[in-house]
């Protein structure tokens, strides 16, 4: 087709001239001219990405400049009416990363299937042929419709789909038939995506403080911030979190910490992809030797530059995965436990149980008392039925924390309630866990806290200081169990005759 008739992309590139690259098309074989264009634009965004520009920019420009590609790819063949070319997953949010897939779906009318068969291989063998990763998938709007219906993930990835180029009555269709009404109701949705996510987390043994994490899927990562988005545009019906300001849901600080974190991530995404030169996830070791000098980290008292830069990120990812439990919790609040009569059970003054979660009793509960910032966390730990915090009473736990200073360290009441949670027959490392991920162990132990996030650059160790400190409390415990006369019979004879097997766990924690 001559460049006079190829339709223009219509959306401004500032940094790509396309008049000069529409008549080059017609003077040079296509291929290179595709190649040259797509190896021009990597170098510019590498540059601006190591002179420190807007991340947020980089990766929606890289995704607006591969829309700018397809257009013209797809115009080098005649299409009938209708068919479409629809951008999902990743790609479909307009965020693309240097060695991203690029997620497609062609979506069209069953009527012409057949005479568009021949053009859609030669499209797809195009971009392959210009060396664009591309996955792709050919469907008419039943098809897709009947694929939803079964699979999260392909339902996930149609909420997030634009039109690209073609009949844009197609798209509009298919999201007409994917509605909460019609397909995975927003309790449903919640329930697979929340299992989803579970098992994910399993994955990485449901911690973010492995040493070569992986930045997308482990507890944390950019996969978590995703879940939070699903699942909140699926519930409130909207298509940015942003429209959800001022509505109660989120607070400032967490809107605020969920953008700065995946801002944070995406900077080591595009890093670790630009460095790994492929779609790499997991920050290895020599990538993060690597990152860390990218990211102007220099070696000094404080440590090695790699560790440095690590230990920020693990901040980051704990700092999230905090969040992404707090507003997890409140949906299922709200969609799962919604309608049902919520029984509360008082335990005291402070706290009750509501469908077995654990609640402040009132707002002002830690404010007016400080020591309940200890006292929650001895009370799951002797009632191993409590499931979890209810959201709310996390969010008072956040934002009462800065009570713990020297004095309340020096308090005696809160010294026993720590110790009554260590001397419990069980559950008291996953209790610890939870205080470690609320941020209570770190301010009240600051010791602990400054091993948080800490890493040791080197093969021998697999998590940081203070995960491997907490694996090895969870051993100690191991040796209370009634299987402990047989897979430690020395250590379990031991630890009978300990008048205080608690100091055994301060032990453990210094």
């Amino acid at each position: 087709m001559s460049h006079k008739h190829l339709p223009y992309f219509e959306r401004p590139l500032f940094f790509f001239d396309q008049s000069r690259f529409r008549k080059a098309l017609e003077q040079h074989p296509v291929i290179t001219i595709f190649k040259d264009a797509l190896n021009a634009a990597n170098v510019q965004f590498h540059r601006r990405f190591v002179e420190g520009e807007d991340i947020r920019t980089l990766v929606y420009e890289r995704a607006l400049f591969i829309d700018c590609i397809l257009h013209y790819a797809w115009f080098q063949f005649e299409w009938p009416e209708s068919i479409s070319l629809e951008a999902v997953g990743g790609y479909g949010r307009g965020e693309l990363h240097p060695c991203s897939d690029i997620d497609l779906l062609i979506l069209h009318r069953q009527q012409v299937l057949e005479e568009s068969k021949d053009n859609i291989e030669r499209f797809l063998t195009l971009l392959w042929d210009i060396g664009l990763e591309i996955g792709s998938s050919v469907r008419t709007i039943k098809q897709t419709l009947e694929l939803a219906k079964t699979d999260i993930t392909v339902a996930t990835n149609l909420l997030e789909s634009r039109n690209l180029v073609g009949d844009p009555s197609l798209r509009h269709e298919l999201l007409q038939a994917i509605t909460p009404e019609n397909i995975w109701s927003a309790e449903n949705f919640f329930r697979a995506k929340y299992e989803e996510q579970q098992d994910r987390h399993k994955k990485y043994n449901d911690t973010e403080y492995n040493l070569e994490p992986n930045i997308k899927n482990a507890p944390g990562g950019l996969r978590d911030i995703q879940t939070i988005s699903w699942v909140t545009k699926r519930y409130f019906g909207v298509k940015t979190l942003k429209q959800l300001e001022g509505k109660g849901f989120f607070t400032d600080e967490e809107l605020s910490l969920l953008n700065s974190g995946e801002e944070y991530l995406w900077r080591v995404r595009y890093a670790l992809h630009m460095i790994a030169k492929r779609p790499e996830e997991r920050l290895l070791f020599d990538y993060q030797r690597e990152i860390a000098k990218l990211f102007g980290f220099a070696d000094n008292h404080e440590g090695l530059a790699v560790e440095q830069f690590m230990h920020r990120y693990y901040r980051t990812v704990l700092a999230l995965r905090e969040l992404n439990d707090v507003v997890l919790q409140f949906l299922s609040e709200a969609i799962l436990q919604r309608g049902q009569n919520k029984k509360v059970i008082s335990i005291n003054e402070r706290f009750q149980l509501r469908e077995d979660f654990i609640e402040a009793t009132h707002t002002y509960v830690f404010e007016e008392n400080p020591s309940a910032l200890l006292e929650i966390f001895v009370l799951m730990a002797q009632n191993p039925a409590i499931q979890g915090v209810r959201a709310s009473t996390i969010r008072w736990i956040r934002e009462s924390r800065h009570l713990i200073d020297d004095a309340y360290r020096n308090n005696p009441k809160n010294t026993e309630l720590f110790l009554e949670l260590l001397q419990q027959p069980q559950n008291v490392v996953e209790q610890l866990k939870r205080m470690s991920r609320y941020g209570i162990l770190g301010l009240y132990l600051p010791e602990f806290g400054l091993v948080t996030g800490q890493m040791q650059h080197d093969l021998f160790h697999i998590y940081t200081v203070d995960a491997h400190t907490l694996k090895v409390m969870q051993n100690m415990g191991n040796f209370l169990l009634p299987r402990a006369k047989e897979d430690f019979p020395v250590a379990a004879n031991v630890v009978k005759r300990l008048p205080k097997f608690e100091l055994l766990y301060v032990a453990g924690l210094y």
